[in-house]
């Protein structure tokens, strides 16, 4: 494969997985108020996002991917709101381990990511353009 395939091919996968990353974050940050159905039920857990390497067969590159999409295991925050359904005796609920801040910082990071692959791909694609327009020449 040459160098401007497999440089579209290594921009590609890391828009996929920065694709699935800002889901993931989206998801967090719908869910940052989520509390359990019932008292004493644990909230929406945050989840977090692993990336990998793998080698493309068919180009030899090395592409990233998503190992792993796991939970947050960090502890829950409480708050005292005893007219919520998920309330304990003591008027106590459990809210999600989701940091307001953390999220918006991933989700720049991973649109700042989203963004240079992009650019990545367009730059190959003008390379390769241009390649073709000087052997008609």
């Amino acid at each position: 494969m040459d160098p401007l395939s497999a440089a579209m091919k290594i921009a590609g996968s890391g828009l996929e997985a920065q694709s699935t990353r800002l889901r993931i974050v989206s998801e967090n940050i719908a869910n940052a108020r989520s509390t359990g159905d019932t008292p004493g039920a644990d909230p929406y857990r945050r989840k977090t996002v692993t990336f990998g390497e793998e080698v493309d067969r068919a180009s030899g590159t090395a592409i990233v991917n998503v190992r792993k999409i796991d939970t947050d295991q960090s502890k829950f925050t409480t708050e005292y709101d005893p007219s919520n359904p998920a309330a304990d005796a003591k008027g106590v609920v459990k809210m999600p381990n989701v940091n307001m801040l953390v999220e918006m910082a991933d989700m720049r990071e991973a649109n700042r990511s989203y963004e240079a692959n992009l650019q990545s791909i367009k730059q190959s694609r003008d390379l390769i353009s241009s390649t073709i327009d000087l052997l008609k020449g």
